[in-house]
């Protein structure tokens, strides 16, 4: 076989060379299931799984096409179950203690129960500590990085303050406080009121206030 015809019998050969090293590499083919496929791994017979509760679907669509993620921002998925018995408008799901169109419905319209404190601390973590701190002391890690201090929930003033001035403050913000109604539902700023005003008895909580068996504990503990 002269040169030439060795040349071009090689440069047909090589693109056998790629098929060759496909076949080697087992990462090309790895065993999958295509969109949609069935299988019985689950119960409901489907290889393709929804997204576990709570969790928020990034970089998708036009998302990815910036690199802040903020274009077009995709809505929340609409939760599947009421956490709290008010709904993203404030409508009661159970009939309130309260006539929601009377003054009185501007108090705490939730039950407080420790589901409704978890809530709301879980919220207030999020939302409220970085400036009002996790205590509600007003010493969050914005402020010690120079943002301005906001005022201590502890006060007398801010204990005094009514339910509904709270709400309003995390719905319409106040001085340089953003306002939060875009950002957090009507029921957890209730549930956010709420745990405040536990905060708020976990500094200034009396010894009268406590039932008689608990004051008892408390009295005979050594000092």
């Amino acid at each position: 076989m002269n040169r030439p015809h060795l040349l071009s019998l090689l440069l047909l050969l090589m693109p056998l060379l790629g098929g060759c090293e496909k076949a080697m590499q087992n990462m090309y083919e790895q065993p999958k299931y295509k969109p949609l496929a069935p299988s019985p791994l689950w119960s409901d017979g489907r290889s393709s799984r929804p997204l576990e509760r709570g969790v928020v679907a990034h970089s998708a669509g036009v998302l990815a096409a910036t690199s802040s993620g903020r274009k077009e921002e995709q809505p929340l998925p609409t939760p599947t179950e009421t956490v709290l018995p008010l709904d993203d408008r404030g409508a009661f799901r159970v009939k309130p203690t309260t006539n929601p169109s009377s003054g009185a419905a501007r108090h705490m319209p939730l039950p407080v129960t420790m589901d409704t404190l978890r809530r709301g601390q879980n919220r207030f973590d999020i939302f409220c500590a970085p400036c009002h701190s996790v205590t509600g002391d007003g010493d969050g890690m914005v402020v010690r990085r120079g943002f301005p201090a906001p005022q201590s929930l502890h006060t007398p003033k801010l204990r005094g303050a009514s339910d509904a001035h709270l709400f309003d403050v995390i719905t319409y913000g106040y001085g340089v406080m953003y306002p939060f109604e875009d950002r957090v539902t009507i029921p957890d700023r209730w549930a956010i009121v709420a745990y405040i005003r536990a905060l708020q008895l976990s500094q200034n909580a009396r010894l009268d206030d406590l039932a008689v068996a608990e004051r008892g504990s408390i009295e005979g503990q050594p000092k």
